[in-house]
């Protein structure tokens, strides 16, 4: 992720100018849209000032969605990464035992919120991925504090990936594939609040539409049925806690693991009761999309399971797929 460029972050010569506009509304956007961006380099030079840092990321992570192409600004700037490394690493003595403050907490999620703005560039993410930076934040997730700070820690961490997986990328998600990447959702969807345990089922649901994630969990039998349980665990959390976006999430991963064969039979055994009867009817009435997932999934487990228990064959079961 980090480039040696020259250390003038100027964009004098980037051709976005505006003397080329033809109208006035077009000269005043683009001085304004260069204006932003000078205030932009400014903050990341300050970034490598110790004194000026905690300002510059409490700026930087406030204005982000302002600041055009911050992602490539950011990447590309000389010791950015090793910097936004450092503030990640410097309270790994905190996690363990939990003696995380607010202060310390916030500080570093925005270094976290600045990195998933990298996380969603298309032109960087690569970048964020090469440069290993996922695997500095597992330990984030595998904290067991339930605690603010741990959980504002645990949400801004999961942006992070879940912005590498959004886009479904192929690349992306092989280079993600790793124990700790499943351990990591896994512990979240477990102790997470309930925006954490979504975006954690969210990245969990893009990996496994990957056919190397997905093959990855089903011929692990192991993290097939500790996948299974976090799955399960969640949909008796949500009878008293209903969450409509959580359960499609859920059934969603459910619906992609019943295509495989193996897993599609273990889940005969596995998969919740309260997804068979009409627990969740009224959180589903809403959302036709979930709905036929859901049925199409009762169907292949269930039909499965039968032709299972009767010694004989079912035929595959064709539905639309949204």
């Amino acid at each position: 992720m980090v480039r040696n460029v020259p250390q003038s972050l100027s964009v004098g010569s980037s051709g976005r100018g505006g003397g080329g506009a033809s109208s006035s509304h077009g000269v005043g956007a683009s001085i304004n849209m260069d204006i932003q961006m000078q205030v932009a380099e400014q903050l990341v030079l300050d970034l490598r000032y110790p004194v000026r840092r905690e300002r510059a990321l409490l700026e930087l992570s406030k204005k982000r969605e302002l600041f055009h192409d911050l992602a490539p600004l950011l990447c590309n700037s000389f010791g950015t990464s090793t910097i936004f490394l450092q503030e990640i690493i410097s309270i790994y003595p905190f996690l363990s035992p939990p003696n995380l403050t607010p202060a310390q907490s916030n500080r570093v999620c925005n270094v976290l919120a600045l990195l998933q703005c990298v996380a969603s560039h298309p032109d960087t993410r690569m970048s964020l991925l090469n440069a290993s930076i996922p695997s500095y934040l597992y330990a984030f997730l595998v904290t067991t504090s339930k605690s603010r700070p741990f959980e504002y820690l645990r949400l801004a961490s999961l942006g992070v990936i879940g912005a590498l997986v959004k886009a479904g990328d192929t690349e992306v998600i092989r280079a993600l594939l790793s124990p700790e990447i499943i351990l990591s959702c896994l512990r979240s969807m477990d102790i997470g609040c309930e925006l954490s345990k979504t975006v954690a089922t969210f990245i969990l649901q893009k990996i496994l539409l990957d056919d190397a994630g997905l093959d990855y969990i089903c011929t692990r039998v192991v993290k097939f049925f500790d996948v299974a349980q976090a799955l399960g665990n969640m949909v008796g959390e949500l009878v008293e806690q209903p969450s409509s976006r959580l359960l499609k999430y859920i059934i969603r991963c459910y619906l992609r693991l019943s295509d495989n064969p193996r897993s599609c039979d273990a889940l005969g055994s596995c998969l919740p009761d309260m997804l068979r009867d009409t627990t969740f009817s009224s959180c589903l009435r809403e959302d036709p999309v979930t709905r036929m997932w859901l049925q199409e999934l009762l169907q292949k487990v269930d039909g499965n399971l039968d032709a299972l228990q009767a010694g004989g064959s079912v035929s595959r079961i064709h539905s639309t797929r949204i």
